[in-house]
């Protein structure tokens, strides 16, 4: 089945989590339907996401990355033009949630895409953290998520923000209700 333009194909495992390659397993790949539901969901009907402008970049059940560029309405320090604070929690906090998605629906490929998609009806944050390493300055910024452990009622995630310059901005770590 073709796949989503944004969400391309695995290229190599060079940037899989160790614990997959060590274990020596298959990350499968997402049905063109399921991307688009779960972009729908992420982009669309979760308002806060679209609200700040983050945009999913890579969806495996592996990784997710998502992009928010730099807009008047986020800045946080109006001297420094700075990305605000909340922005930069809520856009962690989401990818975790996403990342969480992505691994949930990786898990039940034997059900048809939109049947994972309802999986997410219970999904929420239980416990986040950040913390800010530099100032968010720049002209876009790159979120990226995985999931580090995913049990039947709790997943466990991290997270990083990076600067358009690949500088790390801050970093994420959060359990989310999964059922």
């Amino acid at each position: 089945m073709p796949r989503s333009r944004c969400c391309g194909a695995l290229p190599d495992n060079t940037d899989m989590p160790k614990s997959l390659l060590t274990a020596g397993l298959t990350v499968p790949e997402f049905e063109e339907e399921f991307i688009l539901g779960l972009k729908d969901i992420f982009e669309e009907k979760i308002v806060f996401n679209k609200l700040i402008g983050l945009k999913i970049t890579s969806l495996r059940p592996d990784r997710v990355t998502a992009r928010i560029d730099m807009r008047h309405e986020l800045v946080g320090h109006y001297v420094h033009n700075r990305l605000h604070g909340g922005v930069i929690s809520a856009g962690l906090d989401a990818m975790g949630g996403l990342a969480v998605m992505a691994a949930i629906g990786a898990r039940h490929m034997d059900e048809a895409p939109l049947q994972r998609l309802h999986r997410f009806a219970k999904l929420g944050t239980i416990d986040p953290r950040v913390d800010y390493l530099r100032p968010g300055i720049g002209e876009y910024f790159e979120l990226r998520a995985e999931v580090m452990r995913l049990g039947s009622r709790v997943g466990s995630t991290r997270m990083e923000l990076l600067g358009a310059d690949g500088k790390l901005l801050s970093t994420g770590a959060a359990a989310y209700i999964v059922s």
